[in-house]
């Protein structure tokens, strides 16, 4: 299973640091701050976008994420070929790809990347964006266990053959997804979970792993076999991890930092100031703040007290309070922004209209309802909105709440498990789709982590996939939405994000607005590199990981 996976790297990984010496490390040519520690660097376990970033760094795919649009481009493929069903897909690759290491790179390493993120042992979380694949879901659900049955075909070294089940209009952009990222076979089948511990290990991307110290840096030194280093912008990266808003900020004002990403470091009692300043940006995000309720568990398993929960809540009062960016407010999942697709209007505060369906499930005024267990992750921001829920709830619905913060690691472990009542909770768009969305909550996602499915939510999902037309398949869409968040309710969505990043233009060059934030790492440069930071403080050489 994957969480024991990474247990025994992180064991091995601590247990190489026991007595061996530091060593300086030289000034790295760009700094980034990328929020908390990474889980794992693993295409197939990882689950959130900071890990992501350094991912598609280093394990590239059929197609990347152009860095000016954040949509598809060619990669690894140098084109393809689509039929006229629009079922099969003929990719090419460039002539000559190598690994980082200088071996050759072909069809069938992309081949068993897909399928190792399709093995039921692998229990990768994004294993159901290739549902779209003939016979994806069957070999991943266990159901057949012949691989040659699945939609996946290396035809020769320098072509790839993908045959859906259902035409995908978002499938190139899927292969962009950082959970298909190409690693290395011969390394995995030699080395097993220590594969990512590995000197020299082989990568696919723009980046190779220099070294990984846990809580100081992940350092990244430019891939020279890469197809195309020459457009790498910088030579060595060093990525930073911290959850601390105020220890961001410290490091960027005293420019040991050149970016900061996300909005979680941002210090929320600042915003209104560093708004005015040229280095910070703001710009419309393909994500959503939303939360989770365990629908497994009574009383949470009444969608008339979800409702009710639901309308209890001030989105307005949210935003102008706390989060202070004028981010959207959200009745409805999915975020605007995409072509020939606009939500249903979803539920609005409401306490009168709580009230009356507290009082349907059983509990007027809140009466014999158990105190709910408010799961979220170490964060200001998040205990904040957190606090402001716990007043609402008691307010109007006579209901109290418990908060229980957890760093990271062990709030998500929680949440995957549902053990919760409810949990804050956030979605970035993997593609500029609604499906992008929506499809978390089908019954076989292992993003949904609500408890909650429903098989005509997940028929309507599967019946958009065959509409003969774009409005055909909007209109299914916007019915499986307005099922998820008026109906069923195992979710409440609470407001659209909006990116927040530090970064001065004079010194950086690379970044571009986008709705997905995409960044990649390979386009962005300090412009004055002369413009050296101090020495770095000596870090510990850490064996198998460490390359100085």
């Amino acid at each position: 299973m994957p969480v024991a996976r990474q247990l025994l790297g992180w064991i091995v990984l601590c247990a190489s640091l026991i007595g061996c010496q530091p060593y300086p490390l030289a000034p790295a040519d760009l700094v980034i701050i990328n929020g908390k520690e990474p889980e794992s660097l693993d295409p197939a376990i990882i689950s959130g976008q900071a890990d992501g970033r350094i991912v598609s760094a280093l394990f590239e795919g059929l197609t990347r994420y152009n860095a000016e649009t954040g949509l598809a481009e060619p990669s690894l493929a140098v084109s393809w070929e689509i039929d006229s069903t629009g079922t099969r897909y003929r990719f090419t690759l460039r002539k000559n790809l190598r690994w980082s290491d200088g071996s050759p790179l072909s069809a069938e390493d992309i081949a068993y990347s897909w399928r190792r993120v399709l093995e039921p042992a692998t229990a990768c979380d994004y294993a159901s964006i290739l549902y779209c694949i003939q016979n994806a879901e069957a070999f991943n659900r266990g159901e057949i266990t012949d691989f040659n049955k699945v939609g996946i075909r290396a035809n020769g070294p320098d072509e790839l053959q993908v045959t859906l089940h259902k035409p995908t209009p978002f499938f190139l952009h899927i292969c962009c997804y950082p959970a298909l990222g190409t690693v290395p076979r011969s390394v995995i089948e030699e080395h097993g979970d220590r594969w990512l511990l590995q000197p020299d290990l082989p990568t696919s991307g723009s980046y190779q792993l220099q070294s990984w110290r846990l809580n100081d840096r992940i350092r990244l030194k430019r891939n020279d076999a890469y197809w195309d280093h020459a457009q790498t912008q910088s030579r060595i990266v060093d990525i930073l991890p911290t959850n601390n808003p105020s220890t961001a900020l410290n490091l960027y004002e005293s420019g040991e930092v050149d970016v900061v990403w996300d909005k979680e470091l941002i210090p929320t009692e600042l915003v209104g100031i560093l708004r005015q300043r040229e280095d910070f940006h703001t710009a419309d995000f393909f994500g959503t703040y939303f939360l989770r309720i365990n629908t497994t568990k009574p009383p949470f398993s009444d969608p008339n007290v979800r409702l009710a929960l639901a309308h209890a809540i001030d989105k307005d009062r949210l935003v102008d309070k706390i989060t202070g960016a004028d981010e959207p407010t959200a009745s409805h999942l999915v975020p605007a922004g995409i072509p020939d697709y606009t939500s249903p209007k979803g539920l609005a505060y409401d306490p009168s209209k709580a009230q009356a369906l507290l009082r349907k499930a059983g509990f007027p005024d809140g009466k014999g309802f158990p105190p709910i267990d408010y799961l979220f992750n170490s964060s200001k921001l998040h205990e904040q909105i957190a606090v402001e829920i716990q007043a609402m709830w008691q307010e109007h619905l006579g209901i109290r709440t418990q908060l229980r913060q957890l760093e990271w690691k062990s709030y998500f472990q929680d949440q995957g498990n549902i053990n919760y009542d409810v949990s804050r909770s956030s979605w970035i768009g993997d593609y500029i789709a609604p499906e992008s969305f929506l499809e978390v909550f089908t019954s076989v996602s292992g993003n949904n982590r609500t408890g909650w499915s429903d098989p005509a939510y997940d028929l309507l999902l599967k019946q958009s996939g065959m509409a003969p037309s774009t409005d055909e398949r909007m209109a299914l869409l916007k019915q499986a939405e307005s099922m998820l968040i008026n109906d069923a309710a195992p979710i409440i969505p609470l407001y659209f994000f909006v990116s927040m990043e530090y970064y001065d233009t004079n010194r950086v060059t690379g970044i571009h607005d986008n709705i997905r934030a995409e960044h990649p790492i390979r386009a962005i440069q300090r412009r004055n590199k002369s413009n050296s930071k101090k020495p770095v403080a000596a870090a510990t050489q850490a064996n198998g990981v460490s390359n100085p």
